[in-house]
């Protein structure tokens, strides 16, 4: 008999397990954007060159975040779906093999942070200081990720199971932490020495970990859907590929993100580094919006992918319109609060008359654009509850790489910073008129032929594809 816990993904009202996965995370991921915020004011304490080393590093980050997202989706997606075909020993050996593909993932990025990093800044500019600013904060953030990488494990193991309360105090805690040990490492209080930027990485890894062990225990204790053997593990190739299969689409999406941050990184400091720095803080402050929608949709995949592991039509369109509402109704607020209120938001990392001047003007363009891009993000999460995250990429590279660097790049030629910005919204209208219509596809393909309680096969669900 299936456990009650993953099985109230199939019975429990749509609207009331929407928020009941996804409000804790929301909440978790609020707290993150909060706590990524005043790590940069901090920051921008220092001088407004930390501030635009941190922009920097930015993409190293994101591509951190992608092979964690990207792994995760797809052992949160092939979890969901053996426990919705009520196959508990092929949901703990996806579980476990995560845990492998984390330490496997730190792995990487241990070296690339020992051998890259300098190299990594001296290639985007010759300001020395926002070069040594960038070099301590990022050496640290890679070599000491090994917490990063295996609190997303954990937690993916949570939330596939429903148990997202718990994904939420991991968290909240870090991001309490970090908070708290932001300003003590960075400015030298209650007799700890002054660490500057060095401080705020510190503060940060520190707070994974913390994070990491936190996600272990609630596993050990509470998670009793699923059993994370370690020993004598041997990696399960055969799972490891679908997990890949579904997570790499989503990997490479996010790595978009980092390079065109980059591009776009190195497109502004042609005019300032100043709108570099605004960029930075954009980046930072958008979390308030995005960040409740991410939340969304790590609470929509579970409930997707299980309804379509059970095969039940109704409850799976149910769940995607109710998203959708929450996901446009959230970007909704944040527009509304970028429009009124850009002059204080900046003033929060400490912005000079020529960083608000160009920021005012960023922050009431790009969130024209968050709306749109809230509709997207739902409708590539569908793409990938379903095992197909390669949709999920197409919208994605159209919506970028092929939309918004080269409009950006086609926009700055006009010597004006100001008109950069409407490249974004540029990109995510674009990108809205394809999701439409990659939806049709896979809505008329995948979900319309459905019948509800159609009797299971999961070898077929194992290799579907659209």
């Amino acid at each position: 008999m299936k456990n009650m816990k993953s099985n109230k993904l199939g019975t429990m009202p749509m609207n009331r397990l929407v928020l009941n996965l996804s409000l804790p995370m929301m909440i978790s991921m609020l707290i993150q954007s909060l706590y990524n915020v005043v790590d940069s004011m901090f920051v921008a304490q220092i001088s407004e060159e930390a501030l635009a080393a941190l922009s920097l590093a930015y993409p190293i980050q994101m591509l951190m975040i992608a092979i964690q997202v990207g792994a995760g989706v797809g052992m949160n997606a092939e979890m969901s779906r053996r426990l919705g075909e009520d196959n508990r020993e092929m949901a703990s050996e996806t579980a476990n093999n995560g845990v492998f593909l984390g330490i496997f993932h730190y792995i990487i990025f241990l070296v690339l942070g020992l051998t890259l990093v300098r190299p990594f800044f001296e290639a985007q500019t010759d300001n020395p200081e926002i070069i040594q600013y960038g070099i301590e904060y990022t050496v640290i953030i890679t070599t000491f990720s090994i917490g990063k990488f295996m609190q997303f494990v954990y937690e993916r193991s949570l939330q596939a199971t429903g148990r997202t309360f718990y994904t939420m105090i991991t968290q909240g805690t870090g991001a309490i932490l970090n908070i708290a040990l932001d300003p003590i490492l960075i400015f030298g209080l209650f007799g700890v020495p002054a660490l500057g930027v060095y401080g705020a990485a510190i503060a940060t890894v520190a707070a994974q970990l913390i994070s990491a062990l936190l996600a272990f225990y609630f596993n050990a204790k509470f998670n009793d859907d699923i059993d994370m053997q370690y020993k004598g593990f041997r990696p399960n190739f055969k799972v490891i590929k679908r997990i890949y299969a579904i997570g790499v689409p989503s990997m490479i999406m996010t790595s978009i993100t980092s390079v065109v941050t980059l591009l776009l990184n190195n497109i502004l400091l042609q005019f300032t580094p100043t709108a570099t720095a605004v960029y930075g803080v954009y980046i930072k402050l958008q979390g308030f919006a995005f960040m409740p929608v991410f939340g969304l949709n790590n609470g929509m995949i579970p409930i997707v992918s299980y309804n379509y592991g059970a095969r039940n039509k109704k409850r799976m369109i149910s769940a995607i319109k109710i998203c959708l509402i929450y996901a446009m109704s959230m970007m909704l607020m944040g527009t509304i609060l970028f429009q009124a209120f850009p002059e204080q938001l900046l003033a929060l990392f400490n912005a000079s008359d020529e960083m608000t001047a160009i920021g005012v003007s960023a922050l009431r363009t790009i969130s024209i654009s968050f709306v749109l891009a809230g509709f997207s993000i739902i409708i590539g999460t569908v793409f990938q509850a379903l095992g197909n995250g390669m949709l999920s990429l197409w919208v994605n590279v159209i919506r970028q790489l092929v939309v918004l660097v080269p409009v950006a790049y086609v926009l700055s030629l006009s010597g004006d910073v100001h008109s950069v910005w409407w490249s974004i919204v540029i990109s995510e209208a674009v990108a809205v008129v394809f999701s439409v219509i990659v939806m049709r596809y896979v809505y008329n393909k995948k979900i319309r032929p459905m019948s509800n309680n159609e009797p299971l096969n999961p070898e077929r669900f194992a290799n579907e594809q659209v």
